[in-house]
């Protein structure tokens, strides 16, 4: 078996010691604890804080997004209820799903929120 030479690997290190602290500290930023977006979205509450937190109560983003739905084409009469967990739509038009799927893009654009927590649904 075949020793090893210390004295060759001090001198690797010695030339490369820039290298090895890059290293050392890519390790040790991979190592620390950090949140995903998911996690600052729900701590934070979400979009529906956001506005809250801005001044503006739900109550009025709901009436300015129900108006907003109200233009686009089929949509008709149009209520919103938004939170900071959803958004329920109920419009005259929400039998068609083209006119849903309309909806729901404009409530994702509006809101932030994803189109899993939106609802839309068609007035009695």
């Amino acid at each position: 078996m075949k020793a090893v030479d210390f004295s060759k690997l001090g001198a690797l290190f010695r030339r490369s010691r820039y290298l090895w602290l890059v290293l050392a500290l890519g390790l040790l930023l991979l190592l620390l604890p950090r949140q995903s977006p998911a996690a600052e979205r729900t701590e934070s509450g979400g979009r529906g804080d956001a506005m809250t937190a801005s001044g503006i109560p739900l109550e009025t983003e709901s009436a300015r997004l129900a108006a907003l739905l109200g233009e686009i084409e089929g949509v008709g009469e149009t209520r919103c209820l938004l939170s900071a967990a959803g958004a329920v739509v109920v419009c005259s038009g929400g039998a068609d799903a083209a006119v849903r799927y309309r909806v729901t893009e404009a409530v994702t654009a509006y809101t932030g929120l994803g189109s899993d927590r939106i609802t839309v649904m068609k007035m009695k």
